[in-house]
């Protein structure tokens, strides 16, 4: 069976994130999203909250599994017998963080890292831009799943 990562904070998941967990299914039997559980950092939803929006959002796609992790993702794959990473890349920038990154986990412990380039429709959308601009009361209708979109609306109020 073929397996993969799809790692991220997903704090929310975007259409996005989205678009390149479906492509994700395309090319593996089994796509494994990784929410990393960051305690240093405060999101705006929890890792469970963040596990219940992918869960509903990949609903109709049975080959996805949702789960969380701490730690290094080499050692998350390393655990789990999964040799690649499947990436996201918006832009140059991305490329250049994501590579330096997938170089040293394929020297750690050989995992692999494929790169997709994002949908353009997406290409400049961002968890965080999403973030900032419904706090601001800005209109992120088709930039998430419906179902985050929802809890956006709770978590900040609709203005």
């Amino acid at each position: 069976m073929r397996r993969c990562l799809c790692p991220g904070s997903f704090d929310p998941v975007t259409n996005g994130h989205l678009d390149v967990i479906e492509r994700a299914t395309s090319l593996f039997d089994e796509v494994v999203v990784a929410v990393l559980v960051n305690v240093s950092k405060k999101g705006l939803f929890s890792v469970d909250e963040r596990i219940d929006m992918l869960e509903k959002t990949c609903a109709h796609l049975p080959e996805v599994r949702i789960v969380s992790f701490e730690g290094l993702l080499v050692d998350f794959a390393r655990q789990r017998g999964i040799s690649a990473v499947v990436k996201g890349l918006r832009a140059v920038s991305d490329f250049d963080y994501e590579l330096q990154m997938a170089q040293m986990n394929h020297r750690m412990t050989g995992l692999e890292t494929l790169f997709v380039a994002t949908n353009p429709d997406y290409s400049f959308l961002s968890s965080s831009l999403v973030k900032e601009v419904a706090s601001h009361g800005g209109d992120v209708a088709g930039l998430v799943p419906d179902v985050v979109l929802q809890r956006l609306h709770e978590r900040l109020g609709r203005r």
